[in-house]
């Protein structure tokens, strides 16, 4: 059963494929600005949420773990927007992060971040963020807490919420 606040929301995915719908639907609602933060285990299903929101918002190319390069740019064809999957799995320090130049990208308004494990550097998240939590229930089960901070993320939930369950 969903959590039925205005910052947080809970979903149950059954399967993979499920997981990437869930996140195709929340990427047909993302605008420059928006920061995904994407935290869970190796397995959770976060590269595969993350190409359903790629998926969702247009992107010309796939969503392809970005481990070794750390950062990657994808755009589509109707404006200039740009959507970064970055994944600081690779990173072993605050440093690191902020050498990376994440921050800039964080919220800049032509721009949409989508960070997985993006617990290993929480510190350089604006408060107007989606935190998406995932944890594997069982072999194909997975469990994703998404919590809204600032009021652009929790209006976005909301439009998420309706999009999943009509309310």
């Amino acid at each position: 059963m969903p959590i039925l606040d205005a910052e947080t929301l809970e979903f149950i995915s059954r399967n993979a494929t499920q997981t990437q719908r869930l996140g195709e639907r929340l990427g047909a609602l993302l605008q420059g600005g928006d920061t995904l933060a994407l935290v869970g285990e190796l397995g959770t299903g976060k590269t595969v949420f993350a190409q359903g929101i790629g998926k969702g918002w247009g992107a010309l190319s796939l969503l392809t773990s970005p481990s070794f390069v750390l950062i990657r740019r994808h755009e589509r064809p109707q404006n200039t927007l740009k959507l970064y999957h970055v994944d600081l799995y690779r990173l072993d320090s605050l440093q690191e992060v902020r050498d990376l130049g994440l921050e800039e990208l964080l919220g800049d308004p032509q721009a949409i971040c989508v960070v997985e494990w993006a617990g290993r550097a929480t510190e350089v998240f604006p408060e107007e963020c989606l935190w998406v939590t995932l944890r594997g229930l069982d072999e194909s089960r997975r469990s994703l807490i998404f919590r809204a901070g600032g009021k652009r993320h929790r209006d976005l939930l909301q439009q998420f919420r309706k999009e999943i369950i009509g309310r």
